[in-house]
């Protein structure tokens, strides 16, 4: 039996034994909520991301969360494609999200474009010098505009879906793709070869993404082009398509290795 003196041994072990394991889990518990919670880097590039026509920024929520994953930062713009002329919207939607990038704290402000973005992009810059304008990807822009529009445009209800600014997307002279000069910043284009409307597709000539051709895609002065086997509505939330946008803008050109390009 325990004698009086051993009892409060005992138990003065017992309360030393139980500080040191409270010392010891809050030292381990903090150290692991520090290593859980660490500050989210701020990136100093920004990307601004431009939807197409009769789109919103919901359909670049893919791209942008992979770009956030890159540390860039990323101002994915949502602009009312519809209701006003290419001219218009370039004028003020493009120098707003400049303005969002947080211009004075960023070194370089790059643009992911899709469609209808990447020629008020092209509008903009022929008339505007941006000093820390960094690479931009096109992605199925109509940089020499659509047949689609061509033949569509005069038909009743084309400009109810898809506004003014679509019905100067055409082929000709007067169209605003056909007045824009060439580019002389670093571009690379990406475009598709595949249709899911086959109506659209037989309007225009040649490999097509069943909105714009292969060739009309094309611009003179880009960096670099390619061809992946995806349609215009979905191109940008392609896996493959986000990969060469992140390498074209971290490298000034596309990884030509990778499969499902030309």
């Amino acid at each position: 039996m325990l004698s009086h003196v051993d009892l409060n041994h005992t138990a003065a072990n017992l309360h030393a034994a139980r500080f040191v394991c409270a010392v010891l889990i809050f030292v381990v518990s903090g150290s692991v909520v520090a290593e859980e919670t660490p500050p989210a880097p701020v990136g100093n590039e920004c990307v601004v991301l431009l939807h197409g026509l009769a789109r919103t920024a919901r359909s670049m929520t893919k791209m942008e969360e992979a770009l956030v994953q890159e540390g860039y930062r990323v101002v994915n713009v949502d602009y009312p494609s519809r209701e006003k002329r290419v001219e218009e919207l370039s004028g003020t939607v493009i120098p707003d999200a400049i303005a969002d990038c947080g211009f004075e704290k960023v070194t370089k402000v790059h643009f992911v474009t899709h469609s209808l973005g990447g020629i008020l992009v092209r509008h903009y810059f022929a008339q505007t010098t941006v000093p820390k304008l960094g690479r931009v990807v096109m992605l199925s822009p109509p940089n020499q505009g659509s047949e689609v529009v061509d033949e569509l445009g005069n038909v009743p209800g084309f400009e109810l879906i898809n506004g003014p600014a679509g019905q100067q997307l055409g082929t000709g002279d007067a169209s605003i793709p056909a007045q824009l000069p060439p580019v002389d910043y670093a571009v690379g284009v990406i475009t598709g070869d595949k249709t899911i409307n086959f109506y659209l597709s037989t309007l225009i000539p040649g490999k097509d993404d069943g909105k714009v051709s292969v060739e009309r895609a094309q611009v003179a002065g880009m960096a670099d082009f390619l061809v992946v086997h995806h349609s215009h509505p979905f191109i940008m939330r392609a896996d493959d398509v986000i990969n060469q946008t992140i390498y074209f803008l971290g490298n000034g050109h596309f990884d030509h290795s990778q499969s499902n390009i030309e």
